[in-house]
């Protein structure tokens, strides 16, 4: 197989680094020529989990043409950058060419109509962390693998190449309800990161304070809600996970405490001291002074939600915050993280 990775932060350098090992023909596509130059001329420098190595190879500014066609494209962009990375590869691509969506949110719609074929989008449920901490220096934050599935739910032999492939990063689960897999994460993600983003701390500095998960439990809740009007039958996260159980009933939401939920509390507190060194990809893209992916996270559940007429009041204001730290008008902290907990009694 011969890989065309878009996109070479913490998930595309972890990812590639990893085919790189196994023999694999990888072009990893960066947007910065210094990760180019630092790849260049030391190798993809992993650390965290799996221990610190180096592995040598390059990454490309733009798609190296002359090296395609690819009959595998892996998009390990943010959210925001999945569309134009997917036409930047479209016309160097095979014509069966496989496209894989690492994204979090629902990016496998958008890339199947640029593609023109859903039936060759596979999404690609990333359940672990990574960020780059330095240009070429990549550190893996949590282990785990990946769920992967076809965008039609339709059975495809490229999906079990690629998840044999991919088991040398990370355990991989196959599934023909890849909506239910992608919606369970994408009500994980509507919490942790948006409100990563918004306390300016890891994971597991902010789990351990009840308010965040108070904060979190209700985000979930309202994106289990939209998610069973839609008829989307939810999955586990990493088989363990009911996002069913965890959101709160009708009761729970007006009690100040019960037995059912001091069980969640301590369930994500436990998720988030496994994922404790986690950092919020929309803080680091704002830092970095890109638009952060919270319209197609939180974004994605809001606009679904007012079609359906469905009250999203927790989700709306985390949105209003994200978008204030990007403007500048607010700064993230945990006065910020008190303030959406008042507003939102």
């Amino acid at each position: 197989m011969s890989f065309l990775v878009m996109g070479c932060g913490g998930i595309g350098g972890v990812v590639s680094a990893g085919l790189i090992e196994m023999g694999q023909r990888v072009f990893p596509v960066a947007r910065s020529r210094d990760v180019v130059d630092a790849i260049a001329a030391q190798g993809f420098r992993l650390r965290g989990e799996g221990g610190p190595r180096t592995v040598a190879g390059r990454a490309y500014l733009g798609v190296p043409a002359a090296e395609g066609p690819f009959d595998t494209v892996l998009l390990a962009t943010q959210p925001t950058d999945a569309e134009a990375a997917m036409r930047e590869a479209l016309p160097h691509l095979t014509p069966d060419a496989r496209v894989v969506c690492f994204q979090n949110g629902l990016c496998e719609e958008r890339v199947g109509r640029i593609l023109g074929d859903p039936a060759r989008v596979i999404g690609g449920v990333v359940v672990w962390g990574a960020s780059m901490v330095e240009p070429g220096v990549f550190d893996r934050t949590s282990a785990g693998g990946f769920v992967l599935g076809r965008y039609d739910g339709g059975d495809d032999a490229a999906v079990d190449r690629l998840a044999t492939l991919l088991e040398v990063i990370g355990p991989v689960q196959r599934t023909e309800n890849l909506a239910g897999a992608r919606w369970s994460k994408l009500a994980i993600n509507c919490g942790i990161t948006s409100l990563g983003c918004i306390g300016g701390d890891r994971l597991g500095a902010l789990v351990r304070l009840r308010v965040v998960r108070r904060l979190m439990l209700e985000i979930i809740t309202e994106v289990v809600q939209v998610a069973r009007r839609l008829d989307v039958r939810l999955e586990k996260v990493s088989g363990t996970l009911d996002l069913d159980w965890i959101a709160l009933t009708e009761a729970e939401r007006r009690q100040a405490g019960s037995v059912a939920l001091a069980g969640k509390h301590a369930l994500l507190l436990a998720v988030g001291l496994r994922y404790r060194r986690m950092r919020s990809s929309m803080l680091r893209a704002i830092e970095r002074g890109r638009p952060p992916a919270i319209d197609f996270l939180n974004g994605e559940v809001v606009e679904r939600a007012r079609r359906l007429e469905i009250p999203t009041p927790v989700n709306d204001a985390v949105i209003e915050r994200v978008r204030a730290i990007a403007a500048g008008d607010a700064r993230p902290g945990r006065p910020l993280l008190a303030d959406l907990f008042r507003a939102t009694r």
